[in-house]
């Protein structure tokens, strides 16, 4: 079972509103952010290779280097392979990166079986690829598989929206920021859009670093 899917904006405005009737916090936090995006992106081999490459690198380079992927048509498992790491480096990749991308595409990952698979399946398959962490595994499946209570407690931003949200002395660590999150189930991925919102606002009104 999949649970339920963030399909449309009604579906992040329903999950916003059940968040602000169970916890006044949340509630204030929606009040400055406004309304949250959908932020679905399609699913699927490329948007897995997308991520690595954003991996540890500003978003200017990460996109300049996917652009270079799309026009050498780099962007299913097949070509991929068949550049091998010749064909990837010319496209701007670093060593490690080609070696993740090779791994992804030589996994034989089934994506339409992905988008019915239970959300912890979907993680575990994910994470067994090289260069595929926890973090991108789940953002993976908030925003590309619409997975309505997935949350990515290792993210920074995150954790410094917590901060702020729940006025707490430090950001919480991952493994802090993922006991809260269960409180916010069974709408944890729209918590998640509140949070990425509410730290981009913040951010831009206090100089947040």
């Amino acid at each position: 079972m999949t649970g339920r899917i963030i399909d449309s904006n009604e579906d992040v405005a329903e999950g916003a509103a059940w968040l602000a009737s169970q916890h006044p916090a949340l509630a204030d936090a929606l009040e400055l952010a406004g309304p949250l995006p959908l932020r679905r992106r399609p699913d699927g081999f490329a948007a897995l290779l997308n991520a690595i490459i954003g991996q540890q690198v500003s978003t200017a380079s990460a996109n300049a280097i996917w652009a270079r992927m799309q026009e050498a048509g780099l962007v299913a498992p097949a070509p991929v392979i068949v550049a091998g790491e010749d064909g990837l480096r010319a496209a701007g990749l670093s060593r490690q990166k080609i070696a993740y991308a090779l791994a992804l595409a030589e996994a034989g990952i089934d994506y339409d079986a992905l988008r019915q698979a239970p959300d912890a399946d979907v993680i575990a398959t994910l994470t067994a690829v090289k260069g595929i962490g926890v973090w991108t595994a789940e953002i993976y499946a908030m925003f590309a598989l619409g997975r309505a209570d997935v949350f990515a407690p290792g993210d920074l931003a995150l954790q410094e929206a917590a901060r702020l949200i729940f006025d707490l002395p430090e950001r919480p660590k991952e493994k802090v920021l993922r006991q809260m999150a269960d409180d916010w189930s069974p709408w944890r991925a729209v918590a998640a859009r509140l949070f990425f919102t509410y730290y981009r606002v913040a951010k831009g009104r206090e100089g947040i670093t």
